[in-house]
């Protein structure tokens, strides 16, 4: 290589790394800019403004592609683990007599029915068996017991309720809630759920009565149900309140 191909790839190399830092400096500044705005953005309801209208657009889609042909996919009794991972315990830290619970189902203002769970398992029982996914990145496979949501609106003559588009529900000390759309809540495999792996349902799973409602996100499975009610405008929910997504469906 001659003196004149050497000064030739040097002045290359330099300007080729002259370019490269100068992509690398104007991609950290406006790296650095995007996220001072970010931060001088208003919050809605938990989330930043960008970040809200982001999870909005994902529940149009989600809400939008909803079906109760689509099936959470089940398993065989083999499968599940002996001790399923409790997803959270707000709710259920404050004193409970689990002796005088009972249902409280607001079918409308002053119309309140309280319902045992001797009741709730006198309708006719189902079982299921399917990949529990919470939002902290786990999942698993995991049994529980009870009645379809369907037939509990039918016992109860909630026709005109389930024709509602959200139902809410909170536990008994009201320090966890979810607002749920009805479409979801009347999917055949949401039930009301009373036992796990054949057996009553553990204090720190939700004992006496709990949701499971496998087309959601696990928290979305209300634990120790104490109230249900009916509205066409979203119910309070707790996580949507601190920045996450209000449908949370898969």
């Amino acid at each position: 290589m001659n003196k004149r191909e050497e000064l030739l790839t040097e002045k290359q190399i330099r300007r080729r790394t002259f370019i490269a830092f100068t992509f690398l400096f104007l991609f950290l500044g406006s790296a650095i800019l995007g996220w001072q705005w970010l931060h001088r953005q208003p919050t809605d309801h938990g989330a930043i403004q960008p970040l809200r209208k982001v999870l909005d657009a994902n529940e149009f889609i989600f809400s939008s592609l909803f079906s109760k042909k689509h099936f959470a996919k089940t398993y065989s009794k083999d499968l599940p683990l002996p001790h399923p991972r409790v997803n959270g315990k707000i709710g259920l830290n404050s004193a409970f007599d689990t002796a005088t619970w009972k249902l409280h189902l607001v079918k409308a203002p002053g119309d309140t029915l309280l319902i045992g769970i001797d009741e709730i398992k006198a309708l006719p029982k189902t079982e299921i068996i399917f990949d529990f996914k919470c939002i902290e990145g786990w999942s698993q496979v995991t049994h529980w017991g009870g009645v379809r949501f369907s037939d509990f609106v039918k016992k109860y003559g909630l026709d005109e309720q389930s024709k509602m588009m959200f139902a809410g529900l909170s536990t008994p000390d009201d320090e966890y809630y979810v607002g749920i759309d009805t479409k979801s809540m009347m999917h055949p495999q949401t039930i009301l759920c009373y036992e796990m792996n054949g057996k009553p349902l553990p204090l720190n799973q939700g004992y006496p009565l709990r949701l499971i409602i496998p087309v959601k996100y696990g928290i979305k499975h209300l634990k120790r149900i104490g109230t249900i009610s009916f509205s066409n405008y979203r119910p309070p929910d707790y996580w949507y309140e601190r920045g996450y997504d209000y449908y949370s469906g898969l």
